[in-house]
């Protein structure tokens, strides 16, 4: 079998098999280069996102151009402003996004959020807040990350981090850090020990932007 049908094959079974996922209106297609397009529609953006990180966690695939379209059931759509109001309560009722910093916007069924938080955790705590609610096609994150600490302190937490994780291999990853921005170079061997490598860097307080130039090991099919 072709390397791309054989990776088309097991991103639909991956698909399929994920119980958060209904795949049965999308469609896959793969590249010899191992870039993975995901098309159809789903009744929600976390739908959407879940297919996304099913693709990615299948061995082979180098990239995912995800261009599922969120159309809601008739149940489950909502206007404009009964989202707006959702995601206010939700960020209100969300301890780890910090009172009165995020603002909310949003234009069909697309959710954007502004404002400024300390820390990476309290801008992917508002998303993840706002991202499940009913109704939402999408979400923009806006929100800016205001650093604290300097770029030393950074890449040393950054390498303490990568020493204690069991999934990342610290000693095939460099980090540089300049202010707040923060690069990762190096090759891992799967889409979660990237994504772990990045989530690390994101989590140390005064990270502002992680440039996550790390590539995946090629992965061989018979």
């Amino acid at each position: 079998m072709k390397k791309a049908e054989r990776l088309q094959n097991d991103v639909l079974d991956e698909l399929g098999y994920d119980p958060r996922v209904d795949s049965s209106q999308i469609a896959v297609t793969a590249t010899p280069e191992r870039v993975v397009t995901l098309s159809g529609r789903v009744e929600d953006y976390a739908q959407k996102r879940a297919a996304e990180a099913a693709t990615k966690r299948v061995a082979g695939v180098k990239a995912v151009a995800n261009d599922i379209e969120v159309k809601p059931a008739a149940q489950f759509r909502r206007d404009d402003t009964s989202i707006a109001e959702a995601a206010v309560r939700a960020l209100e009722w969300d301890v780890s996004v910090p009172e009165d910093r995020v603002e909310v916007s949003v234009a069909d069924g697309w959710v954007t959020l502004d404002g400024e938080v300390k820390g990476r955790f309290q801008s992917a705590a508002a998303y993840r807040a706002v991202h499940n609610l009913l109704g939402v096609k999408g979400v923009i994150n806006n929100i800016a990350v205001k650093p604290t600490v300097s770029a030393a302190d950074v890449r040393e937490k950054i390498e303490k981090a990568f020493r204690r994780s069991a999934q990342v291999d610290a000693d095939h990853i460099t980090i540089e850090a300049e202010g707040g921005k923060v690069t990762l170079r190096g090759r891992v061997h799967s889409w979660a020990e990237l994504d772990e490598a990045e989530d690390a860097a994101w989590a140390v307080p005064g990270v502002t932007d992680v440039e996550n130039l790390v590539e995946l090991e090629e992965t061989v099919y018979a």
